[in-house]
């Protein structure tokens, strides 16, 4: 599992995406231009939580998320997006 020192605050969420499909089910190679953006990811790091309302997801947990959820950020070369725990639709 990845370490990394962030701590989301309040109910934000810390996710790191899963890679973009390579290939098609029938074999067919996409190129790095039409590759689209994945919409799941594994939970790196969880905020605590609002006053009323407790952290659904976990540390460990893959979900999946809206197309435009999260802010992207960079950290020792790796990309993530923090997120609030609303953007996420489910877990899987």
């Amino acid at each position: 599992m990845s370490q990394v020192n962030i701590k989301p605050l309040a109910d934000r969420v810390l996710v790191e995406p899963a890679a973009a499909e390579a290939k098609t089910a029938s074999g067919i190679i996409i190129p790095d231009t039409a590759k689209e953006k994945p919409q799941k990811g594994k939970v790196i790091a969880v905020g605590g939580g609002k006053k009323d309302e407790p952290m659904t997801v976990k540390v460990g947990d893959t979900v999946l998320y809206g197309k435009y959820s999260g802010t992207e950020l960079s950290v020792e070369g790796k990309e993530y997006l923090i997120m609030r725990e609303s953007d996420i639709y489910a877990v899987v």
